[in-house]
């Protein structure tokens, strides 16, 4: 394993001038990122009460049925010991989703490493499950590679009701199902029998979407001590109770201060991520395992169909006694976060840096601080025979984003095309036409008009020639299929659907190749949060 890094155009414009220091986003923010900021918020969290024990207990509580490595319980007492945290998250995809979801738990571990060193301070890695989500379509599928195409695969069970994915149980036959297409798209590899076995076991003892993504992710990083929590859990939202009663006791001023910095946002050109409006209330009710997003009109709140109305008073009741019926959504989901948990730094990718630069005074409203921001790795891995492949053709990963390789593939097949046979039938169609025109002429002098027909046949004949050509290079194409399948797959490989790998496949595809030690290796490397895409030669 080698580890590289390249410059490649950064095309979000927010996370471009967050890493060049831009003094348009700092109004945004309440800390640059540099080591005095780590200092800075660090000094600012201990002189602020947290509920480090409990929390502790809680994920403690639900981490056990996933079980407890000797690194996760080493965090475990640092936490209730009143250590503090780097955070990141991220939805329970298939598989673990795509793999900048293990890129994000990577940079998460990797900062609390950093920053334990720095500080001379114990800081733990905790990466908050995004189990509250309803957006199954969002989290219900993977990508493979088959026969130098990008594959969907998906579950296709679906619920009609806006179910979280800890509530919504899954269909583990068809689940399981799921996972034989996917594997046997990745092909059979000295590792694949008991990755595959081990896959089914997680599943098996799986209920929901969350359960599995969480037995999935405590293997892959139970070396690390990666603490995980799932936003849905219920003892975390006993927890959250007060919180809950504080939201809704300031709930209008949240909304409008998170309006007003959305405008100036996007006064400044990074748009409007949250669309927030002045009467949303920013949280959900939940309602048989369902998510009803509520809107304040006057003291009442209320879901857009109005299956939903409470009063104030009785929303009160609902976080004193029954916080498990409420849930957050994309602004109050952070302010959660801060009470909650002891949080240093949170790491997000660049979608998650625009909505939390709309927060920054709700997050004073309720008398918080927002932590620093820390943009996740961006990593590409590079298997050896693609290295090989790229080495052979001279191509470097911009080359392949900048579309080199299918450049290349085009001059390719331009230049083994037989011309010689194209000419052959060119000719031997402006012959048929010539003969077609002479015998047409003839017609017409003994008075028989057969135009029509002569037509008919003409095109009869252009498309047994086009038949032809197509065969031709059918054939041409079956002859040189192992160099243009070169070009496509480095393609597929490094910018699948003229997208980043890390945003395409999930980590299972290399861990079949490479070995179970993948993300154990990945942790190893001398990665460091920067304005940096870094290219892993496995």
């Amino acid at each position: 394993m080698r580890l590289e890094h390249v410059e490649i155009p950064v095309n979000n414009k927010l996370l471009a001038d967050f890493w060049s220091g831009s003094e348009k986003l700092r109004s945004f923010f309440e800390y640059e990122y540099n080591d005095g900021a780590f200092k800075t918020r660090f000094h600012y969290l201990k002189s602020k009460h947290y509920y480090n024990k409990e929390l502790s207990s809680i994920i403690r509580q639900f981490m056990e049925p996933f079980g407890i490595s000797g690194k996760v319980e080493e965090h475990l007492k640092d936490l209730a010991n009143g250590s503090v945290a780097v955070v990141g998250g991220q939805q329970a995809g298939i598989l673990t989703g795509p793999l900048y979801s293990v890129h994000k738990a990577i940079s998460v571990i990797l900062l609390a490493k950093e920053q334990s060193e720095k500080l001379g301070e114990k800081v733990v890695p905790i990466f908050w499950i995004a189990g509250e989500d309803h957006d199954l379509d969002e989290i219900n599928h993977t990508y493979t590679m088959v026969n130098g195409m990008v594959k969907k695969r998906a579950y296709s069970e679906r619920s009609k009701l806006k179910t979280m994915a800890s509530t919504t149980n899954i269909q583990k036959e068809e689940l399981k199902s799921l996972l034989n297409t996917i594997f046997f798209d990745y092909g059979e590899t000295e590792y694949t029998q008991s990755l595959y076995k081990s896959c089914l076991s997680h599943l098996e003892q799986s209920q929901t979407f969350t359960d599995f993504f969480a037995r999935l992710m405590n293997e892959l990083f139970q070396t690390q001590g990666l603490l995980m929590v799932d936003a849905a859990y219920p003892p975390f939202r006993k927890l959250e109770s007060d919180f809950f009663v504080k939201m809704i006791e300031l709930n209008k001023q949240i909304a409008e201060v998170v309006v007003v910095k959305e405008q100036a946002l996007n006064d400044a050109g990074y748009g409007t991520p949250i669309l927030a409006k002045t009467d949303g209330a920013n949280l959900f009710y939940v309602h048989e395992g369902e998510r009803f997003l509520l809107e304040r009109n006057e003291g009442i709140y209320q879901d857009s169909t109005k299956f939903i109305t409470l009063t104030e008073e009785e929303l009160l009741e609902i976080a004193k006694n029954h916080p498990e019926k409420l849930s957050n959504n994309v602004v109050t989901r952070p302010l959660m976060q801060e009470m909650t948990i002891p949080v240093l730094a949170f790491v997000g990718g660049p979608g998650e840096l625009a909505y939390w630069a709309t927060l920054k005074e709700a997050f004073k409203v309720l008398d918080l601080q927002m932590p620093i921001l820390a943009p996740r790795l961006n990593i590409t891995l590079v298997e050896r025979k693609i290295d090989q492949l790229l080495s052979t053709y001279q191509l470097s990963m911009l080359d392949i984003i900048e579309g080199k390789a299918q450049g290349l593939k085009t001059q390719y097949l331009d230049s083994v095309q037989d011309e010689e046979a194209k000419k052959c039938i060119e000719a031997l169609n402006e012959m048929v036409k010539e003969q077609y025109g002479k015998l047409d002429a003839h017609l017409k002098t003994q008075n028989l008009e057969l135009q029509s027909v002569i037509e008919r046949n003409m095109k009869y004949h252009e498309m047994q020639f086009d038949y032809l050509s197509k065969k031709i290079e059918q054939q041409i194409l079956v002859k040189h299929d192992k160099t243009i399948r070169q070009f496509d797959l480095m393609q597929l490989e490094i910018y699948p659907n003229d997208s980043l790998q890390e945003r395409v496949y999930n980590p299972f595809q290399y861990l079949n190749h490479y070995g179970p030690t993948l993300i154990q290796d990945l942790c190893d490397l001398p990665f460091e949060i920067a304005n940096k895409h870094y290219v892993i030669l496995l």
